[in-house]
């Protein structure tokens, strides 16, 4: 499964994009904006491609297990990004819900005109997690490429 995230638009506070699961549009995402130096916790991860895994502890995991205990079996777990740690796709509507992970959502602002800001985000991220995490649990290897347009 190949995942991508076209970034369309960054300003001063969040960046914006389209999430496409093979080829097919599937939701709306938001980070943290671009930063030519890191800044932990308020810095998009760089464009690139990452393999994405499930991580099965953490306060997050245990939250979501609670909160989605039908389907939930990890958090989507974007790996091996250089200078950053547990970078994680999950629920969230504005960028102080991101810290440097993908939030997903069904509607968008127009980023240009005011903070970017996600409607929707448990619905969109509800259809996209059950999606992936079936890939993953049955072995399927999951990729996520973040393309700067």
């Amino acid at each position: 499964m190949e995942i991508k995230v076209y970034r369309y638009s960054s300003q001063s506070r969040t960046t914006t994009s389209a999430v496409h699961i093979d080829g097919e549009f599937q939701c709306f995402g938001l980070e943290d904006r671009y930063r030519e130096r890191k800044v932990y916790g308020d810095t998009r991860i760089p464009s690139g491609k990452y393999r994405v895994t499930l991580r099965t502890v953490g306060s997050t995991h245990e939250s979501y297990k609670n909160k989605f205990p039908d389907f939930h079996i990890g958090m989507l777990w974007v790996r091996d990004v250089q200078n950053f740690e547990y970078i994680l796709i999950h629920i969230g509507n504005t960028g102080e819900d991101t810290h440097g992970c993908l939030l997903l959502g069904d509607k968008v602002t127009n980023n240009k005109l005011k903070l970017g800001r996600l409607y929707n985000s448990t619905d969109a991220y509800v259809e996209f997690y059950k999606k992936v995490s079936f890939a993953l649990s049955i072995g399927e290897t999951v990729s996520i490429e973040y393309l700067d347009l």
